[in-house]
């Protein structure tokens, strides 16, 4: 969404300010009367259409009644749930692709969804600005992203990053996942400051069957500080470890590795 305040760049806060009251105004105009045809059509009551955009009857009540105009990103949920354009919803000439941003008190909000779906998901879900902006997509970018490809504050995904992320491969501050890279990394192969998995490589590396680390605990553990069943010390550098033995030892006690986890741990 573009707000006048990315329209207008140049005029003073104050005018933007004004011309935005009058923008509203004028999309009220055609908007109530509009929103009001398309719920009776649908046979729905003010509650039953609040209930899905998340807002009260009194708040449609007074959309319908022009008293109130909604934001631009309940304008996009209500031309999503009719199908029908914003340019439709409210009578102006602006593509529903612009109609994105939200100027409100000194911050913005942007939201992006595509019209591509796939499985009923947009292809691309953008979703930014203050509080819980949630995207949803087969892409999903926003403060909370849920979608194959994550990228937010909090991801949930196939692949994700971000401050807490969850997915088959986590990339993050604390990642939880198939693959995890992070300061705290935690999965079936956690990297990280710490990381916790069945195979683990990090600063301090916790591991049921391998961990590599300063300082590790696992089946086999690798690192400075060792505990383990079967313990090899890198306190004299990774030169002195017999590369060889260590091979062995992980074959015979785990003979079904992938090898590409026996290599990670083998080819220093």
């Amino acid at each position: 969404m573009l707000s006048l305040v990315d329209i207008l760049p140049s005029l003073e806060y104050r005018q933007i300010e004004e011309l935005d009251i009058k923008f509203n105004r004028r999309c009220n105009m055609e908007f109530n009367d509009k929103l009001m045809q398309l719920r009776k059509q649908k046979g729905w009551s003010q509650e039953e259409l609040g209930n899905q955009i998340s807002v009260s009857r009194q708040t449609i009540s007074k959309w319908e009644l022009g008293q109130t105009t909604p934001e631009m990103n309940k304008l996009i949920e209500i031309s999503n749930i009719f199908d029908i354009s914003i340019d439709e919803l409210v009578g102006k000439n602006i593509r529903k692709e612009q109609i994105c941003s939200n100027f409100n008190y000194g911050y913005k909000n942007y939201e992006y969804k595509s019209k591509t779906t796939i499985y009923g998901l947009p292809l691309v879900h953008i979703n930014l600005g203050r509080g819980a902006k949630v995207a949803k997509g087969v892409i999903a970018i926003g403060n909370i992203a849920i979608g194959g490809l994550a990228i937010g504050l909090f991801s949930l995904g196939i692949l994700s990053i971000g401050i807490i992320s969850l997915a088959i491969l986590a990339l993050g501050s604390i990642a939880v996942g198939g693959m995890a890279l992070g300061g705290i990394a935690i999965g079936i192969i956690g990297i990280g400051g710490l990381a916790i998995g069945q195979y683990s490589i990090g600063g301090c590396a916790i591991a049921k069957d391998i961990a590599l680390g300063g300082y590790a605990k696992a089946h086999i553990a690798i690192g400075d500080i060792t505990k383990g069943v079967y313990e090899f010390s890198v306190s004299d550098g990774l030169d002195n470890i017999n590369i060889l033995l260590l091979k062995e030892t992980i074959k015979k006690e785990f003979p079904k590795i992938w090898t590409v986890v026996l290599n990670l741990f083998t080819n220093f």
